[in-house]
């Protein structure tokens, strides 16, 4: 075996449709693209969703609600969580790092307190948001909310 006795698979390969080369080729004349349309034109490209003159799907179906650009978005933590989190690594203070630290939000998460669960320790929570009743709950607890 040598380099010169090497040769692609069989049926791997195959011969190149060559249009526009004349009436003997079989593909001259109108090299394969039939006769007028925008098809047969050089430079034809379709518009993404066109469909042939029908009114397309996107505008077909109706559109409805509203997105609001300006939403902010919140992760909520209620108070059940912060107890466990507070039990399980043995703190009194709770903001956006421990948080973090523990995969409870992403880096850049605005974070706000929820009231789920009951609160029995004196946390220093320190956090975007917090509802009233689960601002209540932490200050009821003798601990501090404290928006930052």
């Amino acid at each position: 075996m040598n380099l010169s006795s090497l040769k692609p698979a069989q049926g791997s390969t195959k011969v190149r449709k060559r249009v526009g080369r004349g009436a003997g080729s079989g593909l001259g004349g109108t090299s394969a693209r039939g006769h007028k349309g925008a098809k047969s034109r050089s430079g034809y490209s379709r518009k993404a969703g066109f469909e042939g003159g029908q009114m397309p799907l996107q505008r077909r179906v109706p559109k409805f609600g509203f997105k609001n650009i300006n939403r902010v978005e919140y992760k909520a933590i209620n108070l059940d969580t912060l107890q466990a989190l507070a039990d399980s690594i043995g703190t009194t203070v709770i903001n956006h790092d421990v948080l973090y630290n523990n995969g409870l939000v992403s880096k850049n998460d605005l974070v706000k307190i929820l009231s789920r669960g009951a609160v029995t320790s004196a946390l220093e929570v320190t956090v975007k948001g917090f509802s009233e009743s689960a601002k209540t709950a932490i200050e009821a607890a003798g601990g501090k909310a404290i928006v930052g």
